[in-house]
């Protein structure tokens, strides 16, 4: 069965995005050669994306990075919203239903990965039982604030076993859940 992965770049005191949803600080933390981040690209087959994260602010916006994984993503997209566009979003499906939205993702993805993008839609995966993976990047930066990779107070605990640990470019931790 298809994986569902959440990946992010993380600051190391826990932050996906900044107040605000602000993605500006992740400009200098990314590009360049990361074998782990690059082979992941190849390993992607549907990105199932939260309404915040596909509307918020893009660190590339207006230049021919813009778009997930730095521009470099070209493939089926499932937004999670109660909201959809009055207009078709070309290669954009938008779906109102965690559970046919992680469905439709896994079809569309084939044998590759889900990628999930959102810390929100990530959360909501993880409580419904349908998040396999986990991804987090750690980059050299203190925020402060912000969106933090998991928000989940009063939540239960979670065991996850190693996948792969990367020291260089930067640190990542690749983790399966533990059912």
């Amino acid at each position: 069965m298809t994986k569902v992965l959440y990946s992010a770049t993380m600051s190391l005191d826990g932050f996906i995005a900044g107040p605000g949803g602000d993605m500006s600080w992740l400009t200098e933390h990314v590009g360049g050669p990361n074998p782990l981040a690059d082979d992941l690209l190849d390993r992607i087959g549907a990105l199932l994306v939260g309404a915040r994260s596909f509307h918020g602010d893009d660190p590339n916006r207006g230049t021919d990075k813009e778009g997930a994984f730095g521009g470099a993503w070209k493939g089926p997209q499932f937004v999670l919203t109660h909201r959809p566009p009055a207009d078709p979003v070309p290669g954009v499906t938008f779906v109102n239903d965690l559970e046919r939205a992680v469905t439709a993702a896994r079809a569309a993805a084939g044998d590759r990965y889900v990628n999930v993008i959102g810390a929100n839609v990530a959360a909501q995966c993880l409580a419904a039982g349908l998040l396999d993976e986990i991804l987090v990047f750690v980059a050299p930066v203190l925020l402060g604030d912000g969106v933090r990779l998991f928000d989940h107070p009063g939540g239960t605990r979670v065991r996850l076993d190693p996948v792969t640990v990367a020291a260089e470019p930067v640190p990542a931790f690749w983790m399966s859940v533990r059912r």
